[in-house]
């Protein structure tokens, strides 16, 4: 079981963290044993419609499958990448070994400075990250709180050659949802939103790209227009990120961020895990204390 306060700079250990993400997909059974047997998830809950993923109990992961979804086009808001944080470079070498014994085709691979990242797309085409953090003595934060990041080559060859060749049994214990990246229609909005509603510190800009994190992580959400530039919302129905949940540790972070929501009016729903609403861009979002 993960313990934030023995690991004080893991983003669940920041003042607000992402808890879990919620998936509409076609083929529920399948996808449910693709993140089973690649990522190595485990199923905790299941039922006809669904399924709930996680690692060492801990759910991380919903799949639900909707017959009346429409298929989510390239452009539309919604999931860039969920992003897998495992606890050290070994464990990534681990996986990436797992996933080149398994012929697993990647998307890519990238030293961002502040973490190692491998890319990949799930059978339904979901992006997904997994990565690991580097120190964060190792950080290069800029004045005004800002964190250097940046889009390297990483050496996948050597990765893999660090990496004990043994059974892979899963994703490590302390695996955690360490950040979620999400298409959106404009920049200037999504930072209106994720840093001036919910509270979270923009912490490093790409062109096309901000990337917010809370407690000076490198960025729990990001936010993107590289595909969706200027997009409509997106439909209720439709394949892709329904919702996901972001959790604070501080009842006064909560409420201060659900009632700068409601003076937008933006319409909040009050349910067993904290507060419902739908983000500027048709995404679901919960925001709840942590459990």
């Amino acid at each position: 079981m993960f313990a934030p306060e023995h690991h004080p700079h893991h983003p669940l250990a920041m003042p607000a963290f992402i808890d879990h993400a919620h998936l509409v997909v076609r083929d529920v059974d399948a996808m449910r044993g693709w993140y089973e047997s690649i990522m190595g998830l485990t199923t905790l809950e299941k039922s006809a419609s669904g399924a709930v993923l996680g690692v060492d109990g801990q759910p991380l992961l919903s799949l639900t499958t909707d017959s009346q979804a429409a298929q989510a086009p390239r452009n539309a808001p919604g999931l860039f990448h969920t992003a897998f944080l495992v606890p050290d470079r070994l464990e990534l070498g681990r996986w990436l070994a797992h996933a080149a014994h398994n012929n697993v085709a990647l998307d890519g691979a990238s030293d961002h400075l502040v973490s190692e990242a491998i890319y990949l797309s799930d059978p339904e085409g979901n992006g997904i990250e997994v990565y690991r953090d580097k120190p964060r003595e190792d950080w290069n934060f800029q004045p005004g709180g800002m964190v250097a990041m940046a889009t390297l080559p990483l050496d996948l060859q050597a990765l893999y050659d660090e990496a004990p060749k043994t059974d892979w049994h899963g994703m490590a214990a302390r695996t955690a949802l360490g950040h979620i990246h999400l298409q959106v229609s404009n920049i200037p909005e999504a930072e209106a939103f994720f840093r001036d509603v919910l509270g979270l510190g923009v912490m490093a800009r790409y062109p096309g790209a901000t990337f917010f994190g809370s407690g000076q992580y490198h960025h729990h959400i990001g936010a993107n227009i590289w595909n969706s530039r200027n997009a409509p919302k997106r439909e209720s129905a439709m394949t892709g990120l329904s919702d996901y949940t972001i959790r604070f540790n501080d009842k006064a972070e909560l409420d201060k961020a659900v009632a700068a929501a409601e003076a937008l009016e933006m319409p909040t729903r009050r349910t067993a895990n904290g507060v419902a609403l739908t983000d500027p861009w048709g995404i679901g979002l919960t925001l709840g204390l942590k459990r």
